[in-house]
């Protein structure tokens, strides 16, 4: 039997919102009311499932293992309590303070988790459990040399960001019923838009991530140009990676542009919605500008958006919210000079995972 949350666990969930994600703490309250709650508890259970996925000292095994908890815990199938007292004192010793709050209070989280509707509940617990089955996958995957193939990126891509896209159009149409006859084609985009974000995040962090030795970035675009992903340093990849990069920028730029389709198809009436996917759409797209002039760069700090930026993508996004026009003119401009490749929005295969599935 579920334990209805009570007002401290609605107060914790919107507290630690703010010390997990300055982002979406933004964003997320932008949303109808009721929508908001069930997207920033769907957040939260992602950030657990992440933070497992991030822990440096946890062993593969104790992460497949706690993965499995989890989805048990929001199946009901196991306790929320135990899971946390377990796993909380086990992260690494410079986990933020917030991740390990948000840990700790699982039970709080999943208390909300399982006072939302039907639609609500197997939306975020399908999301969460292929998230989570997913980055349990490409953990054992880690590797310098990067992913083999851009397909292979396509599926990570996915795994971490595309199935959120899946879960917000189905949090978007159970709010917003008229939506629902342009669902497929919405889901479609919605894996798209994922991946835009994801890329954008990937080109962003090549350094800080191969630093503990990871890289997400597909080898067959770069070997073409007769670069080995394991032998590069960082700002130094020279010509031939700054080209290969530059193909990706192209196709994460597709992705975005795909992401400005996803958003139009929203009511021009659910404003708090469309500023939503705006509000990271821009950002996305200042940042993969910022990527594409300096590729050369060797530091995060070189390529993140300003304070500034953030606030103009803000104001602007907010003027033209109900204007399709004024939104396909305003990415025009905010995208000038990044190469473009047409991506044709698909829902994807999923892979084999028998050996490391979360059933």
């Amino acid at each position: 039997m579920n334990v209805p949350p009570t007002s401290s666990d609605e107060l914790f969930q919107k507290r630690i919102l703010q010390g997990v994600s300055r982002t979406f703490a933004l964003t997320i309250p932008t949303l109808p009311k009721g929508l908001d709650r069930a997207i920033a508890n769907a957040y939260l259970l992602c950030r657990i499932a992440d933070t497992i996925e991030d822990d440096a000292e946890l062993s593969f095994e104790d992460k497949q293992r706690y993965s499995q908890q989890f989805i048990n815990v929001l199946r009901g199938d196991a306790n929320a309590g135990e899971f946390a007292r377990e796993l909380a004192p086990r992260l690494a010793s410079h986990t933020l303070a917030a991740e390990r709050e948000l840990v700790a209070e699982t039970s709080a989280v999943v208390r909300i988790t399982h006072s939302l509707n039907t639609i609500q509940q197997t939306a975020i617990q399908n999301c969460v459990h292929t998230m989570a089955d997913g980055m349990v996958y490409y953990q054992g995957q880690e590797t310098l040399d990067g992913l083999p193939n851009q397909a292979a990126m396509d599926q990570y891509c996915y795994y971490v960001a595309g199935v959120v896209g899946e879960m917000l159009t189905e949090l978007f149409c159970d709010h917003c019923p008229e939506l629902r006859e342009h669902k497929t084609e919405m889901l479609r985009l919605a894996v798209s838009f994922g991946q835009g974000l994801q890329m954008t995040n990937i080109l962003k962090d090549i350094w800080d991530d191969r630093a503990r030795g990871a890289c997400w970035l597909p080898a067959d675009v770069f070997s073409l140009h007769g670069v080995r992903l394991a032998e590069i340093d960082a700002g130094k990849g020279g010509p031939d990676f700054e080209d290969g990069l530059g193909q990706l920028i192209a196709i994460t730029h597709g992705h975005l542009r795909n992401s400005l389709r996803y958003t139009m198809m929203l009511p021009r009436n659910q404003s708090g919605m469309r500023r939503f996917c705006l509000w990271a759409l821009g950002m996305a797209v200042l940042t993969l500008r910022k990527l594409n002039r300096h590729r050369s760069y060797a530091d995060e700090k070189e390529v993140k958006i300003s304070r500034r930026s953030v606030t103009a993508t803000i104001v602007s996004t907010n003027l033209l919210v109900r204007s399709n026009l004024g939104l396909r003119l305003l990415f025009a401009i905010a995208s000038a000079g990044i190469p473009r490749r047409e991506v044709i929005a698909t829902l994807p295969t999923v892979i084999d995972r028998t050996e490391t599935h979360l059933s």
